[in-house]
């Protein structure tokens, strides 16, 4: 038997970790304001301790990145991601100058020209362009469960996986489909 491994590829974990900082289900926000949003990126080692404190105007923007990726997730699982996401995607990466850098032994990676916050917004990013290349973006979904919404990465081999956890998310939404079609 072939083992798989079954971790995301890229670093996508930190992108999926920064979407779950907000728990749809518990109705919980680990970065619901600048500091915990600010404190959430050092623990990450993505902004230094000493960088000045966020303002309510970089606080908005990391979490409407952050919706933005859920909402792409989401189209993961067979829906139609909302262009306002796409392009607030394109924009984090246009600010912080996402490019591609060539270094002197032929090795090319994408990297974030900017210095300072959208430098930092446009590092979450980075794994997500590692990733459509080698089609193992689609891999990373939101929950299918309206009610959850929880990121995660698909292991399955035909990339089918539509809930973070069928014996909680998938079965709570079939007992609501067949309750449905009794009911109706």
């Amino acid at each position: 038997m072939v083992s798989r491994d079954t971790s995301p590829p890229h670093n996508l974990q930190l992108v999926i970790d920064f979407v779950n900082t907000r728990d749809v289900e518990a109705g919980s926000d680990r970065t619901r304001t600048p500091a915990e949003m600010a404190e959430w990126l050092h623990e990450q080692g993505l902004r230094p301790a000493h960088a000045p404190a966020l303002s309510e105007a970089e606080h908005r923007q990391a979490i409407e990145l952050r919706e933005s990726l859920r909402e792409v997730l989401h189209s993961h699982t067979h829906r139609d991601a909302s262009p306002g996401a796409e392009q607030c995607l394109e924009d984090v990466a246009q600010q912080g100058q996402l490019s591609v850098s060539f270094g002197p032994s032929g090795g090319v990676e994408v990297v974030p020209r900017a210095g300072g916050y959208h430098g930092v917004l446009a590092e979450l990013l980075v794994p997500v362009a590692y990733a459509a290349l080698d089609g193992t973006w689609q891999r990373v979904k939101a929950c299918d469960d309206d009610e959850c919404l929880w990121a995660f990465y698909d292991s399955s081999r035909n990339r089918s996986g539509r809930w973070c956890d069928m014996a909680v998310c998938g079965n709570r939404t079939k007992v609501r489909t067949y309750r449905a079609r009794r009911e109706g």
